[in-house]
């Protein structure tokens, strides 16, 4: 039913434009998944349903031990602690900007523990961007998939926030901090 809701959708957009008949925006993408319908591997190898996190919002980040944003690690365990109770963060170690991530998924596990104290989820080390592009990564960067957005991450760090509802609500570039205004008024 979809797909034939979504074949008469396009030529009524092509005749009464993006707002259609009553003025307000329509989407232009039927997305066929939502953040729940992913399950990834911990950084401990454990598979985790995306769907343990319905009712909250989410905030995913791409990291890296060896970046200039690393110390974002104390910004985001400080997000974690603070607002345990409205957002749930989950870490995405990647090595897909200058190879600031070298390590497995032990190493890096370690190192951020030791170092930053961090105790938000984080996932095994995969790729962000590219030809090999992890599920929920091509999920949050293609807007045919998630109904609006097309920014990948350009470098370690960038943030997505996810609703209650798992639509996809707002990016984050890496310069903007964890705590800042941006994010916290969302919550």
């Amino acid at each position: 039913m979809k797909k034939i809701l979504a074949a008469i959708k396009y030529p009524f957009l092509m005749l009464f434009g993006p707002k259609g008949i009553s003025g307000k925006p329509q989407n232009n993408f039927t997305t066929t998944k939502s953040f729940y319908d992913f399950t990834l591997k911990s950084i401990e190898g454990k598979d985790i349903s995306l769907s343990t996190y319905r009712g909250k919002k989410v905030l995913v980040v791409n990291t890296a031990s060896e970046c200039g944003f690393t110390p974002q690690f104390t910004e985001l365990e400080e997000l974690n602690v603070k607002y345990k109770d409205k957002i749930v963060l989950l870490g995405f170690p990647a090595n897909n900007f200058g190879g600031q991530e070298p390590g497995d998924n032990k190493e890096i596990a370690t190192f951020c523990q030791r170092n930053f104290g961090v105790t938000f989820q984080l996932f095994e080390k995969s790729d962000v961007i590219g030809r090999n592009q992890n599920p929920l990564y091509q999920w949050l960067t293609h807007k045919e998939q998630n109904g609006w957005n097309d920014k990948a991450p350009n470098w370690n760090f960038c943030k997505y926030l996810i609703r209650e509802n798992g639509e996809l609500l707002k990016f984050y570039s890496s310069a903007i901090s964890p705590l800042s205004d941006e994010i916290v008024k969302e919550l």
